[in-house]
């Protein structure tokens, strides 16, 4: 019965062809973003003058002060130099194992360091540990010239990395943070490409997470153990953390970006300028537990599989459907958003020509009947339209077969 109804349907699209166009009933190709939520009404109590508290997933901003004010960043700069590093692993530019010579202008940085010496070699391994525990700024600069040749080339890339992730409050002259006029950033800036970092390359907080560890120097002076006692202090004392990067100078003050982890929620917490550690510690967590408190997830993994879409006027029949991409939605109220529904809108059949990765229709969320989000539903396949001779042969097949 499948291949008389295919038949006849093979016959019906030759005579019809000519002066008839089906149109194919479509929803909306418009994708609904996640957007970056506005800052909050609540008054907390934080003593430092600029904040800004965000969920890692969806980027939405919980609870934000001055988080827009042009401040000096210290060694919170460092995030951007471990984007860079991790997007060169990622890209297999560079590997774990890869050994780094440390230039005569590398290991004369100033300020927080591990005392590399000219000529001396570690692996980048080693290298991302000394960034990412011990702030040290000789290794900054070791990996800079590493990836780029020059500590000057690198900066231009993490200003065009910045560009990109929408950091318009900021402008970064060195890779390390020490103090040098017109490098200078802000909390919400900073927080964005905290986001970046973690949630693009999760892997740092398996360097950031470290409390204490000793590396090698092996220089002509002969083999020395050098000890790593990580600067955030919040990594052992507030049982949620996971990162991410404190800086200190004596302008820019006391600033953190301070992730943690809870019931599968990431947040980030940016204290710029703080007065004294232990205030900048206080506010981090001040920032956290209310975000942890007050939030609540929702996540749709969106794994589940997608029935084919019948196709008219097509050289195949049927075409795969995917999601474009999981969803997260945060409820910032203290409400509940375990009710959220999935609706799929897709249409009943497709039209040739088909284009991979265009989208066909989309998963809509709903919370008590309200759309709170929505993702593409995207085609996985090229579908060319069908020809005269494509059905004619498909006829001929029915009767062959």
């Amino acid at each position: 019965m499948k291949r008389l109804l295919s038949f006849f349907l093979s016959l019906i699209l030759i005579v019809s062809a000519l002066s008839t166009d089906i149109l194919a009933s479509n929803v909306s190709t418009e994708e609904t973003d996640t957007a970056i939520g506005t800052a909050s009404d609540i008054a907390l109590t934080v003593s430092a003058p600029s904040v800004l508290l965000m969920e890692a997933s969806t980027g939405t901003v919980i609870y934000e002060k001055n988080s827009h004010d042009i401040l000096r960043p210290a060694s919170i700069t460092k995030i951007m130099t471990l984007i860079l590093i991790f997007d060169a692993l990622k890209s297999g530019q560079i590997t774990l194992n890869d050994t780094v010579t440390v230039s005569e202008y590398a290991a004369s940085m100033g300020g927080s360091q591990v005392y590399l010496e000219p000529g001396e070699t570690q692996t980048v391994d080693t290298l991302i540990k000394c960034i990412s525990v011990a702030s040290a700024n000789d290794a900054c600069v070791a990996m800079a010239e590493h990836l780029c040749g020059s500590e000057t080339e690198f900066v231009r890339r993490m200003n065009e990395r910045a560009k990109g992730l929408g950091m318009n409050d900021t402008t970064f002259v060195n890779c390390c943070g020490l103090e040098v006029e017109n490098h200078m950033t802000s909390a919400y800036d900073v927080a964005l490409m905290s986001r970046e970092l973690i949630t693009k390359h999760p892997e740092i907080h398996n360097y950031c997470t470290i409390w204490m560890e000793n590396i090698t120097h092996n220089t002509a002076k002969g083999s020395s153990e050098f000890g790593l006692t990580n600067t955030n202090k919040l990594i052992k004392h507030y049982e949620y953390a996971t990162g991410l990067k404190t800086g200190y100078t004596s302008l820019a003050k006391y600033c953190v970006s301070a992730t943690a982890s809870k019931d599968g929620m990431n947040l980030i917490a940016v204290i710029m300028a703080a007065p004294d550690a232990k205030s900048r510690n206080a506010d981090a967590v001040t920032l956290l537990n209310y975000g942890f408190g007050q939030c609540h997830l929702y996540s749709d993994s969106n794994e589940d599989k997608l029935s084919s879409l019948e196709i008219e006027k097509g050289i195949e029949e049927y075409v795969g459907i995917t999601y474009e991409s999981p969803f997260s939605y945060l409820s910032t109220d203290g409400s509940d958003p375990s009710g959220i529904e999935k609706k799929i809108q897709l249409p009943e059949v497709a039209s040739a020509p088909i284009k991979k990765g265009d989208v066909a229709g989309k998963a809509v969320y709903l919370l008590n009947g309200k759309e709170v989000g929505s993702v593409n539903i995207l085609y996985m396949d090229d579908i060319k339209a069908a020809t005269y001779k494509d059905y004619f042969l498909r006829a001929l097949q029915f009767f062959l077969t």
